[in-house]
């Protein structure tokens, strides 16, 4: 039991000598629902556990037997004469148990003990933390009681999102606890899709600079957004079912701050949130969600493939609850559709979502005034607790920040620029008041803002290499490889971080030893989440700025660097390559470099180089390594084939490129169908139709018209000799064929066509329905869309309910799949009645 608010306590550790003096900051109600208590240690003794902050949880799904874990000191295991001892207790739950009493029943996995007793043997476990998740992470609740009727064998916790309703609660975390940032409580059964975010001991900084920047610890006021919050918590509320809202805008713009501030409100209200991770592979369970979830994907430009995951696992969502996808990206160009066309059910969730261009947060310039003065201001205070050498021991931050007058800033400098202009302000001053050293950064007016910054990170990074030693062992040029190595390539892993780091000049003479040293060293400086290696240098832009410099000083090292990567890894290499190379303090003069990087290392390098094109702001450096890859007479046709199948479509920003590769590819096999038809003549015909489709994409309809009705004519050669092998590709042609004839005018030609199209799929369907009725369904579309452009209605009208009809059965036998060609059908079935669009 404690006292009420501000009544004194004792805390002490098991095993340990010391008893700790501590307040009550917040206690709920004894014996009711919320039954738990904060205390604040306030003995100058004491030393806070090492670790990781505290990440809060709660139960998503209706799934069963969800394991758990306590800890505490109860009387079962307490000795007379003896040290207080520990006891940690096992088990399992189930969200149903005592789901009215918003209770968590644990039933025990440990015999239940016996007492002889009237008392429980579990008394002096109360108030002790239940855990849950993959690795017992999440807290997810405080034991409470030993229920009357389980013979001592099952236990009540009071669940975390009891707590985290109270308003007081949660003010008292942000005031005592050290939780800067939103608390959210994240899905307990999910653990390993989720982005366990900043990794820093309770209320503690690393002593990077940089640090203080990251979007998600949240080290500055919120500011405006009004509207747009209002809109958001609208959409969030709208009912239940999944919902989708894309969020773009440059980096640095506060698309992360927006998304972290409605996930606060959000969890306040009894929200469980998730920041899905990158590593984030089987997503099917997500379906499974039963409470109100925000699942927000951060740089969801750079992964089209897992948001269509997403969205094709929540389309199996019953609807029961409110599921939003919250995405962030920089641009919402050719990665925003290939996420859509990835599937019928991806295009279901993401077709119809709302899509919001970030503006500027501060045009005016006292707007930008008053950001810089409470950006000042909130960074002083906390590099009052920064470690290291420019901690509390060196300057009065707060007389510093009052000294330091807004700057003039330019109308479109980004949220993100206003403050690292007011932290790199900051530290220089602190740091030109010292007797011992002048500021490298404050001696230097012209220098920009970034390098301004990075002056004062690497004095950290120097500050934690001596600590640990490596100083008198490797160079600085070689540490300072390393780090742009984990920033420019990175790792998933120990083993793969090991294989970086010996690419890195300086280090692969070394041994493992020294690497694992050096390995251990950006860990320090960039803490990780559970399994990873390191983390990395942020925001975007300051690691940018740092890699393009490092690139243009040393730019042989991307090349080693970029020697045996992985998939993920090369798309890492390319996307933080090309947004440094595009930076305008570079003035371009990295393009050329980044485009020999990718034409010297095709096999590693130019597949990623088709996706990171339609994902990053500036792709030309990359479109010119892959025309030239196309182009050059040595490139094999099998990496032509392997490129032409990674082209998403349709793709914009590829559109050029895919109609330069597939004609490469054309003429490649019209040269060896010459020499050997019967192997070679499919193959141009099949390039044929997709030279086709890719000059209809560009808008080169007559091109496009020569090269499908050519297919036609090769396919309709190899049916006669080999229907059931080439009647489905010919009528796919005839398909196209009738497309092309439409957009230039040539309806009664483009009739002809489709309708032998239906014709020859209609008795492939009769054979094999399974196979061929989709495909019958999509030619009865376009018949009808050509019979109406010929005045012919109501036989369109007649061609569409068929298709419409074929859909709904395949939408009865497989939903997720055929939803939206079933609609799509139907919207030409009221766009030819005359009715407005559904």
């Amino acid at each position: 039991m404690t006292g009420e608010v501000g009544s004194a306590a004792q805390v002490f550790f098991p095993g340990r000598e010391g008893v700790f003096d501590a307040t009550v900051v917040w206690r709920g109600t004894p014996g009711g629902r919320n039954d738990a208590a904060l205390l604040r240690v306030d003995d100058t003794s004491w030393q806070a556990p090492a670790g990781a902050g505290v990440r809060w949880g709660r139960t998503v799904t209706h799934r069963t037997e969800i394991e758990c874990t306590t800890a505490g000191v109860p009387e079962v295991v307490q000795r007379t004469g003896q040290p207080v001892d520990m006891l940690q207790p096992s088990g399992t739950f189930n969200p149903g148990d005592r789901y009215v009493a918003d209770r968590y029943l644990v039933s025990l996995t440990q015999p239940a003990p016996s007492n002889a007793r009237d008392d429980s043997p579990w008394g002096g476990l109360s108030g002790a933390g239940l855990f849950s998740g993959d690795r017992a992470d999440l807290l997810i609740g405080v034991m409470a009681t030993d229920p009357v009727g389980w013979g001592h064998a099952r236990l009540e916790a009071v669940p975390a999102y009891v707590l985290h309703q109270d308003e007081k609660f949660r003010a008292a975390l942000v005031e005592h606890a050290g939780q800067r940032a939103a608390v959210v409580l994240e899905p307990v059964e999910w653990t390993g899709l989720a982005d366990a975010g900043e990794v820093v001991p309770p209320g503690g900084l690393s002593g990077s600079p940089a640090e203080l920047l990251r979007a998600r610890r949240e080290a500055t006021p919120f500011r405006g957004r009004a509207e747009l919050m209002r809109q958001l918590r609208a959409w969030a509320q709208q009912g239940s079912g999944t919902a989708a809202r894309l969020v773009h805008g440059p980096g640095g713009q506060g698309k992360t701050r927006l998304a972290a501030r409605l996930a606060g409100e959000l969890s306040a209200a009894g929200w469980a949130v998730m920041w899905l991770s990158g590593q984030a592979a089987d997503l099917r369970d997500l379906a499974d969600a039963a409470v109100p979830l925000l699942l927000i994907i951060d740089y969801a430009e750079t992964r089209p493939a897992q948001v269509a995951a997403v969205a094709e696992a929540l389309a199996r969502h019953s609807g029961a609850s409110p599921v939003r996808i919250l995405l962030l990206a920089r641009t919402a160009d050719g990665w925003w559709q290939q996420a859509q066309d990835a599937s019928p059910s991806a295009e279901q969730v993401l077709g119809v979502a709302q899509v919001t261009r970030l503006p500027a947060l501060d045009t005016a310039a006292e707007g930008r005034r008053d950001a810089y003065r409470e950006a000042v201001t909130a960074f002083a205070a906390l590099l009052r607790d920064m470690p290291g050498s420019i901690g509390p021991q060196d300057n009065n931050w707060g007389a510093l920040a009052e000294r330091l007058d807004p700057p003039p800033m330019a109308q479109a400098a980004t949220a993100l620029a206003v403050q690292m202009r007011a932290l790199a302000d900051l530290l220089d001053t602190a740091t030109a008041q010292r007797t011992d050293e002048q500021s490298e950064a404050a001696a230097d007016d012209a220098m920009e803002v970034e390098d301004r910054l990075l002056v004062h990170e690497r004095r950290y990074w120097r500050t934690v290499a001596a600590a640990q030693g490596l100083s008198e062992v490797l160079g600085w040029e070689t540490l300072t490889d390393a780090v742009a190595a984990s920033v420019l390539v990175g790792a998933d892993d120990h083993g793969e971080a090991d294989e970086l780091l010996c690419r890195v000049p300086g280090l692969a003479d070394q041994s493992r030893d020294i690497r694992d040293r050096v390995r251990r060293w950006i860990a320090a400086l960039y803490p990780p989440s559970p399994s990873r290696p390191w983390d990395t240098l942020q925001p975007d832009r300051l690691a940018e700025r740092f890699i393009g410099r490092r690139l243009r000083d040393a730019p042989g090292l991307a090349d080693l660097l970029a020697t045996g990567c992985g998939p993920e890894q090369a798309m890492r290499l390319l996307t933080v390559y090309a947004r440094a190379a595009a930076h305008p303090a570079f003035g371009g003069a990295l393009n050329a470099d980044l485009t020999r990087l990718c034409t010297s290392r095709p096999d590693e390098l130019a597949p990623a180089a088709t996706h990171v094109a339609t994902q990053v702001e500036e792709p030309t450096p990359l479109l010119q390594a892959l025309h030239q890859i196309t182009d050059d007479p040595a490139t094999s046709i099998d990496r032509l084939t392997a490129l032409a199948d990674q082209l998403p479509y349709p793709s914009q920003t590829l559109a050029d490129y895919a109609a330069q590769l597939a004609a490469r590819m054309t003429d490649h096999y019209r040269a060896q169908a010459n020499r050997d038809p019967d192997v070679f003549l499919p193959s141009l015909a099949a390039c044929l139709n997709n030279l086709s489709i890719r000059l209809g994409e560009l808008g080169r309809w007559e091109e496009g018209l020569e090269a499908v009705a050519e297919a036609v004519g090769v396919y309709r050669r190899l049916a006669e000799g080999r229907p059931d092998a080439f009647l489905p590709s010919l009528a796919a042609s005839l398909n196209n064929l009738s497309v092309d004839l439409g957009e230039l005018g040539r309806r009664e030609e483009g009739l002809e066509a489709v309708v032998e199209a239906v014709e020859i799929r209609r008795r492939l369907a009769e054979v094999r329905p399974d196979a061929f009725l989709p495909s019958l369904a999509t030619s009865l579309n376009n018949l009808s869309v050509r019979l109406r452009e010929l005045g012919r209605q109501e036989e369109g009208l007649e061609t569409i309910a068929e298709a419409v009809g074929i859909w709904q059965q395949l939408v009865e036998r497989r939903p997720v799949v055929h939803q939206a060609e079933l609609e799509r059908s139907q919207r030409v079935m009221a766009w030819l009645k005359g009715l407005p669009d559904l």
